[in-house]
């Protein structure tokens, strides 16, 4: 069994907007819409969880009526204090009804365009791992600086990647990896893997997709918009 556990409790500070981002329309649909439509279609999803703050599970909940696979959907999770005790807390409401030999997919509700392509490469090579992250290479030189203000070290380009989502991972011990963290170091986790790494899990990496990126900024909102504009058009 796989499931997919959507992140969508975040509050889009960065954006400068009323709503979170994930929420904002592009297309005349939230932008989480986008990747929920991606996986309630994929053939080896099975079922999706989402992490979202009470006030917007009803308008959710009326989204995903509308979309293709809506059978799929299991239910809602609440945010925790950080991204990893939301994830936390995902994964305690998926293994009421999973085993924890299945698979767990994290993806992000503002990234809009994930395509069934990565969804299907991130579980095949997860099922010959204990996950699988994609990565894209470094295309600028990397420093190190321990003061923030001048140059410690350089770093070899060439062994150094930045991760996307999704993520895959086995569902019992990549919860297992999570509680041995708390109280007070899951608070510091920035990235979903940094748990299964820091319990040895074998992590396969995969070639990632530059399309596939974050709505952060407002520059990367505009940059969808023009996509969907593009997309529209043709």
């Amino acid at each position: 069994m796989n499931i997919a556990l959507v992140l969508s409790g975040g509050t889009g500070v960065r954006l400068g907007t009323d709503i979170p981002k994930q929420y904002l329309e592009v297309g005349g649909k939230p932008i989480l819409s986008y990747c929920m439509e991606t996986l309630l279609a994929h053939e080896e999803i099975d079922a999706v969880q989402i992490v979202a703050d009470s006030v917007w599970q009803e308008d959710i909940s009326q989204w995903t009526t509308q979309l293709s696979g809506r059978e799929k959907f299991r239910g809602f999770s609440l945010p925790g204090a950080n991204r990893q005790l939301s994830i936390l807390h995902g994964l305690e409401d998926i293994r009421k009804y999973a085993a924890d030999m299945d698979y767990v997919l994290i993806h992000d509700a503002a990234r809009p365009l994930l395509s069934e392509e990565m969804i299907t490469e991130c579980l095949r090579a997860g099922e010959e791992h204990e996950g699988a992250i994609p990565v894209l290479p470094m295309k600028d030189t990397v420093y190190c600086s321990e003061n923030g203000k001048t140059i410690t070290s350089l770093l070899d380009r060439g062994a150094v990647f930045a991760g996307q989502a999704p993520e895959v991972f086995l569902l019992g011990k990549y919860y297992v990896a999570n509680r041995r963290l708390l109280p007070d170091a899951i608070l510091w986790i920035n990235g979903s893997t940094e748990p299964a790494v820091m319990a040895g899990m074998d992590i396969a990496m995969i070639p990632g997709d530059e399309g596939n990126f974050k709505i952060t900024t407002p520059g990367d909102l505009e940059r969808f918009r023009e996509i969907r504009g593009r997309d529209r058009k043709g």
